[in-house]
């Protein structure tokens, strides 16, 4: 794969903001796996990026996942590539009950759920990642990055 892993850093919890977007709250229960990639702020990254979901969803048996997660990372992902033009990074962590996407970018601009018209051709992406995932919300912390992220159940 074309992307570097890099080692989990536990965020200093200063850095955290208040949720900007949809209510919701970060994993906070022990975090059993992590895995990290930086990826280009390239197009070809949101393919990386869906296959770097695929691969440890299924290295941790959690083929059910798979598909949903799949497609909110390319959403959110895309959204990196597009609108931040930076190099970004993906995590994806599980607690026991709880498999969490975010995506890490140097974009300061809030990630805004629209209501596209029929005729519209973009703007359902954040209306994806809402159907799809459990809860989602954003942050930018004190450095700046934004923070985009979705949860899902992890016994589906």
């Amino acid at each position: 794969m074309d992307c570097q892993e890099v080692p989990r850093q536990v965020p200093d919890p200063r850095c955290l903001g208040p949720p900007i977007g949809s209510e919701g709250t970060l994993m906070s229960s022990t975090t059993e796996w992590s895995h990290e990639a930086l990826l280009a702020g390239e197009p070809r990254s949101a393919g990386l990026a869906r296959d770097f979901v695929r691969i440890h969803l299924l290295a941790h048996h959690l083929p059910h996942l798979v598909d949903d997660m799949r497609l909110v990372v390319s959403e959110l992902a895309t959204n990196a590539v597009l609108h931040a033009q930076t190099p970004f990074v993906v995590t994806l962590s599980s607690s026991s009950a709880t498999v969490l996407l975010e995506i890490q970018d140097a974009s300061t601009s809030a990630v805004v759920l629209r209501s596209p018209g029929v005729l519209d051709t973009s703007g359902r992406g954040m209306v994806i990642v809402e159907l799809l995932s459990q809860e989602w919300g954003q942050i930018i912390d004190t450095r700046g990055y934004k923070h985009v992220w979705a949860s899902f159940p992890r016994d589906g």
